[in-house]
């Protein structure tokens, strides 16, 4: 299923599929790229290997809140690499596009494992099953098979995510601590004009999206999870 799904999401990303539809809210200060810059980066991109880039074979869309303060919510493009069967990593933007603010990362990782950290740690994570069963994590782009089976793989998952460009706050430049962030868990919870948007740039229908899902299997979800004990609030 790995290869199957890996090769799916490289195929979608390396068409655009799902992509560039989705502009940084932020506009960071400064000069223009100068010629000389813009041949820098030109001749490091054609000299230059970037394996772990290069990894990152998925594209998620989906939602996220500051922990401690659910009215502080943003949508969140997530860019992942599938390390292994029970781990996964995400850097994650504000946007799609080529000028899209690098927001933080989540860490991904199975049920099993999550059941073994501590007490103490799982606190920082939350937890996946609303967020597929719902059909608010999408992965556009790819064919309806190979995301109901992605989403299969993802529905009993845990993640961890910290934010260090609050972009739906700071327009300019990244502010302040990072901020852990939390997945929803329940309908009601998520601002539906953010979700409205999403549908439209994305021409989807999310209430097709949960109804089409109904059939993925869940667990329940583990002790530990959605807790929400941020070291520091913002």
């Amino acid at each position: 299923m790995r290869a199957l799904l890996s090769g799916c999401m490289a195929l979608a990303l390396l068409t655009g599929c799902g992509a560039h539809n989705s502009a940084s809210p932020v506009t960071a200060p400064g000069a223009p790229v100068s010629a000389k810059t813009a041949a820098l980066e030109t001749g490091a991109a054609t000299l230059q290997a970037r394996p772990p880039i290069a990894a990152i074979n998925t594209y998620l869309d989906g939602f996220h809140y500051y922990c401690g303060d659910r009215r502080g919510q943003m949508e969140a493009h997530h860019y992942v690499t599938i390390l292994n069967e029970d781990v996964m990593q995400a850097v994650i933007f504000d946007g799609n596009q080529r000028d899209a603010k690098l927001m933080g990362v989540e860490y991904i990782i199975s049920e099993r494992l999550f059941k073994q950290l501590p007490a103490q740690e799982k606190q920082y994570w939350h937890s996946h099953r609303y967020e597929v069963k719902s059909g608010t994590l999408i992965a556009p782009g790819i064919p309806d098979a190979a995301e109901h089976a992605l989403m299969s793989k993802i529905v009993n998952t845990y993640g961890k995510t910290w934010h260090t460009w609050h972009t739906d706050r700071d327009k300019t430049l990244p502010l302040g601590e990072p901020a852990l962030m939390m997945g929803f868990t329940a309908d009601g919870q998520l601002d539906s004009a953010l979700l409205r948007d999403r549908d439209r740039r994305f021409d989807m229908n999310t209430a097709e999206v949960r109804e089409a899902r109904r059939d993925i299997p869940t667990h329940p979800v583990a002790a530990g999870a959605d807790t929400c004990r941020a070291p520091h609030k913002m």
